[in-house]
């Protein structure tokens, strides 16, 4: 029904490191070559969880932009703003939060997850118990058709859809919304409005998806409707009213491959990352300081790569060739942990120096940050304002 849109968005934790740029910022500077694409900071997320120190929030904001900046985020082929910044948000969540089941929220499988490992906080608030709706509104807000999620996110999209789906079927009726619908599928033209009566009622009778799916994509190749008969046409279909909210499907990202120093996941709470702007001193220092496999205690022991850490680093940064002599020159103790380590020191550096570059410039140059970011939510908001327009009239609450 809309145009096909992607948005995202991420919790500002401060300055990033190689594990968020495989895991999350190497796929948007992708999907910004292929799709239009809105790129937020959460920072009223972050407030769900640190709602009782603030104070770096801000700050951290700030650098994480400058860490997607330099990674490779173009603010010429994406919009890149602030959460905050587009009240609209907020102003959907709450509308939202009216025709919200309680159970629907207790039952997002992070929920209990989140509570038991920050149990050290207090999380019984409706802040952190609401957190899935702001983020169904992050999305829902820009009618995005495509939001880019790992596997353990799925349910917070389904979430979504299912909020999309009762906001529509509650308040996606329109006076005499069917004969309207039925004067929109005779400017289908005979033939196609046949299909149209016929595919809808496949649906509707027996649950037929695949004829779901072959009346949306006919709908999507009528050119000559308005987007208020599509609207019609696409709720019709469903057995809604008119769509106003559109139901996001996932675009399935892989888990990141990026370990830390340890061979753990890499995090900056395990002290095992390396930052988009760490220093190729301190780049070497770091992987040279690495543990690798116990058995080689002395330079003539045979290793096995597949228990060390460093291995996994070479299967990110090391060609067929030098994976190859690593595994010969490990299991013959051929070559020593030293040199093995100075492949996956050149391939880091190698990544990071270009990043590093565009770093220092935005660094040396913030106005240049803050110009893309209130130029990002400027159009972000341009966005936002439609949905809402809808959403208030859909809802009996607009007065102008």
């Amino acid at each position: 029904m809309y145009a096909e849109r992607v948005v995202s968005g991420m919790r500002p934790t401060g300055a990033l490191h190689l594990g968020h740029y495989h895991g999350v910022l190497a796929n948007w500077i992708k999907l910004q070559h292929e799709y239009p694409c809105l790129f937020f900071v959460a920072d009223w997320h972050a407030l769900t969880t640190q709602y009782d120190d603030p104070r770096r929030i801000h700050e951290n904001a700030m650098d994480m932009v400058v860490d997607w900046l330099a990674a490779g985020l173009d603010p010429n082929q994406a919009t890149i703003f602030i959460q905050s910044r587009v009240p609209e948000h907020a102003e959907l969540h709450l509308l939202m939060s009216m025709m919200t089941p309680l159970g629907w929220l207790e039952r997002v499988p992070t929920y209990k997850d989140q509570q038991e490992k920050l149990s050290h906080k207090d999380l019984s608030t409706y802040g952190f118990l609401g957190y899935p709706l702001l983020m169904s509104a992050d999305i829902l807000i820009y009618r995005a058709n495509k939001v880019p999620v790992g596997e353990d996110q799925i349910p917070h999209l389904e979430f979504s859809r299912e909020i999309a789906r009762r906001f529509n079927h509650l308040f996606g009726r329109e006076p005499d919304f069917e004969n309207k619908a039925k004067e929109a599928v005779r400017k289908l033209g005979s033939k196609k409005a046949r299909l149209y009566d016929e595919l809808r009622t496949r649906f509707q009778q027996d649950g037929d998806k695949a004829a779901l799916e072959r009346a949306q994509a006919l709908l999507e190749e009528v050119q000559h409707l308005s987007v208020i008969d599509r609207e019609r046409l696409f709720g019709y279909l469903e057995g809604t009213g008119k769509m106003i909210l559109a139901e996001p499907e996932a675009l399935l990202t892989e888990a990141s491959k990026m370990p830390g120093l340890d061979g753990a996941k890499m995090s900056k709470s395990y002290g095992n990352a390396i930052a988009l702007r760490e220093t190729p001193e301190e780049v070497t220092r770091k992987v040279r300081a690495m543990p690798t496999d116990p058995a080689r205690m002395r330079r003539t022991d045979p290793g096995d790569p597949q228990k060390c850490p460093v291995w996994q680093l070479h299967r990110v940064y090391s060609d067929n060739a030098c994976r190859e002599w690593v595994q010969e020159g490990c299991a013959s103790a051929g070559i020593g942990c030293v040199e093995c380590k100075q492949p996956v020191i050149e391939g880091i550096l190698k990544e990071l120096a270009p990043m590093r570059e565009r770093a220092r410039h935005y660094g040396e140059n913030p106005g240049i940050v803050k110009a893309i970011l209130a130029d990002g939510c400027e159009k972000a908001r341009d966005l936002a304002k439609e949905t809402m327009r809808d959403v208030r009239e859909a809802m009996g609450v607009e007065y102008n």
